[in-house]
């Protein structure tokens, strides 16, 4: 079928494709440097690890990711996920893509939640399946029905489940013998489960461009490489051994993060606080993003043109969804805190908000 465009495409051009001095909307945690991942590495004394980086073969790489990758890898779950149970990819952009061609055709149908991440909503449309969306309102905390697929945490308002919502959705999910796709621990939680994963959150390794799938049921990994063979089959062994440092000084490095992140969300709920005549949102439980509602008198399009053209990109409601007329509830913007400059790009949001709303008396 036709790919649809991407619903971001809009903001890419009105921020200059990231050329902006400000940018409030990126979700991924702190980036590494190289110079700080082999820091890290020879810290610990991993030289065997220094050794292959500097001398590995450029020969192609097993189809699924190499072993050590996936060893790795599996100890982030349970006993229940081996090597064989988690298959490697470029990014989880393509780990999406692949898990629709391997679970869905034109006889499936998938439950996607609505605000939410474009390839989430449509990559089992792009596979032939029809897709019903739920959508979620900020109105009621961006709570849940039972009845749902998930997204941990909900990107953009970065929620999470509340235990005995996401036992019960699991439960619903094993009667009805439902592949549920989802972040972190879907493939502890269920046996239909399957944990999509990227560098970028929360080590902020997005540059390595590797992410992958997490799976316990044993026909699953066949089905992923068979889809696999016909997009990116093989990541590059440089990206899969700088995946290997992070993971081995995931420690450390997530220690950093989650400092920057707990700065950061204060600084925000003292923001939304202060500027409460315009701005609110439900503060985040998990990650590095929240959805801030714009009250007005802009739609959140409007706002992000005019923050564009004072150097600040955020991410409005029109890159999470398809409906030309956005709902009320959902008409705000994206906002990341994951990077230690994002206090920076906040001072020159509240500088903007000042002078085009508080100074001139607009409500």
């Amino acid at each position: 079928m036709k790919l649809t465009e991407p619903w971001s495409k809009k903001h890419k051009a009105v921020t200059k494709h990231g050329g902006l001095p400000h940018n409030l909307s990126n979700s991924f945690a702190q980036p590494l440097t190289m110079g700080e991942l082999l820091r890290l590495t020879r810290a610990r004394g991993d030289e065997a690890l220094l050794a292959l980086y500097e001398d590995h073969d450029l020969g192609y790489t097993p189809n699924g990711g190499s072993r050590d990758l996936r060893e790795a890898i599996a100890e982030l779950y349970g006993p229940s996920v081996g090597a064989d149970d988690v298959v490697v990819f470029t990014g989880a952009q393509v780990a999406l893509q692949t898990a629709a061609l391997a679970l869905v055709d034109e006889t499936a149908h998938a439950i996607a939640f609505a605000p939410g991440y474009q390839s989430v909503l449509e990559a089992p449309v792009h596979a032939g399946a029809a897709v019903t969306s739920i959508p979620l309102s900020p109105a009621n905390g961006w709570a849940v029905d039972v009845a749902a697929v998930l997204n941990q945490p909900y990107n953009p308002a970065g929620t999470l489940l509340p235990k005995d919502v996401f036992a019960a959705l699991v439960e619903l999910a094993r009667e009805h013998g439902i592949w549920v796709l989802c972040d972190e621990a879907m493939a502890d939680a269920y046996e239909r489960g399957l944990s999509c994963v990227t560098m970028s959150k929360p080590w902020g390794a997005g540059g390595a461009t590797i992410g992958w799938l997490a799976f316990r049921d044993p026909t699953l990994r066949q089905r992923l490489l068979d889809a696999q063979y016909f997009g990116t089959a093989c990541p590059s062994r440089a990206s899969e051994i700088q995946a290997l440092m992070v993971l081995r000084a995931s420690d450390a490095i997530l220690e950093k993060n989650l400092a920057i992140i707990r700065e950061n969300v204060a600084l925000v709920d003292a923001f939304v606080a202060k500027y409460a005549d315009h701005f609110e949102w439900v503060r985040p439980r998990a990650g590095a993003i929240g959805f801030v509602k714009f009250k007005g008198p802009l739609t959140s399009t409007e706002l992000g043109d005019e923050l564009a053209c004072a150097g600040i990109s955020v991410k409005p409601a029109y890159c999470f969804t398809a409906d030309a007329d956005i709902p009320a509830a959902h008409d705000g913007f994206r906002v990341g805190f994951g990077e230690a400059k994002m206090p920076a790009a906040l001072e020159a949001l509240a500088a903007f908000v000042e002078a085009r709303f508080v100074d001139a008396g607009v409500v």
